[in-house]
């Protein structure tokens, strides 16, 4: 990475930087990049990854529930004609 990519992504950013700027960033980057070359190295050789897992979910069931108009309109506090009375909200 150098100082023209540094001012490559200012410009695709939108920010103006003065010099001391682009160079402090483009530490920071190269840092940051080093890091993530040394993430890539690690070895992971015996440890269990998203794809070593089973699925952990039960499984779907249907069951029977018995809903009919008069057992909800039953439980509800009011009703008029079949119908479910609620309060008007505006």
């Amino acid at each position: 990475m150098e100082i023209k990519d540094v001012e490559n992504l200012a410009e695709l950013a939108r920010i103006e930087l003065n010099e001391d700027e682009k160079r402090e960033i483009l530490s920071d980057m190269k840092g940051i990049l080093e890091y993530v070359k040394q993430i890539e190295e690690v070895k992971v050789d015996g440890i269990k990854t998203e794809n070593d897992f089973t699925n952990v979910w039960r499984e779907d069931k249907i069951e029977s529930r018995d809903f009919s108009r008069e057992l909800i309109t039953g439980q509800f506090p009011d009703s008029q004609d079949g119908f479910l009375k609620v309060k008007k909200i505006l």
